[in-house]
């Protein structure tokens, strides 16, 4: 089956999965912020657990709410950052279709975080009164890479602003706001 196409060859799509906890919705937003205007961030936790108030399993919607989300901003000529969990189980064929469809530059990216990172992570975030480390670790699957030739896998040791320039680089997202700088 031939993916549909979406977007121009201009736009860049960044997809940031990692575990709960891992990070990717700091990098994700940072990398947004740096870019500027012209960029949108889709979030797999807003439209699925927000909009949709649906459980992460087989059969939900929300993949193909996340996919058209993404396809609607790249037709309109925006970058898009797309973060979450996205579980290669339930998600590849959504990533897939977006990878293969894409007419601009795709990057997807993996944050590669032990579940005891992630757990100690958990910690710091405004999440850790509504979420137990026991459901943390119910969720956490283990190096749940896509296994593309070309996914950027990110080690539990890159710090935020290092993912963020590794990534904007590998994309070729242009980042155009310095870090000192709020964009209007």
């Amino acid at each position: 089956m031939r993916a549909e196409p979406t977007g121009s060859p201009d736009t860049v799509l960044v997809c940031i999965r990692g575990n709960s906890g891992s990070g990717k919705s700091s990098i994700a937003r940072e990398l947004r912020r740096r870019h500027g205007r012209g960029c949108a961030l889709v979030e797999q936790d807003y439209l699925r657990r927000i909009v949709l108030r649906e459980r992460d399993k087989a059969g939900g919607v929300a993949p193909a709410l996340i996919e058209q989300t993404v396809r609607f901003a790249l037709d309109r000529g925006y970058h898009v950052v797309l973060e979450g969990i996205l579980h290669t189980g339930r998600h590849r064929s959504m990533l897939t279709s977006l990878r293969e469809g894409h007419r601009g530059r795709s990057l997807f990216c993996y944050l590669d975080v032990s579940l005891a990172e992630t757990l100690r992570r958990h910690l710091t975030r405004p999440q850790v009164t509504e979420l137990t480390a026991e459901q943390m670790s119910g969720w956490y699957a283990d190096h749940d890479v896509l296994g593309w030739p070309d996914e950027l896998v990110l080690a539990e040791t890159t710090g935020l602003d290092e993912a963020v320039e590794v990534i904007a680089a590998a994309a070729g997202l242009p980042q155009s706001v310095r870090d000192d700088e709020v964009p209007p």
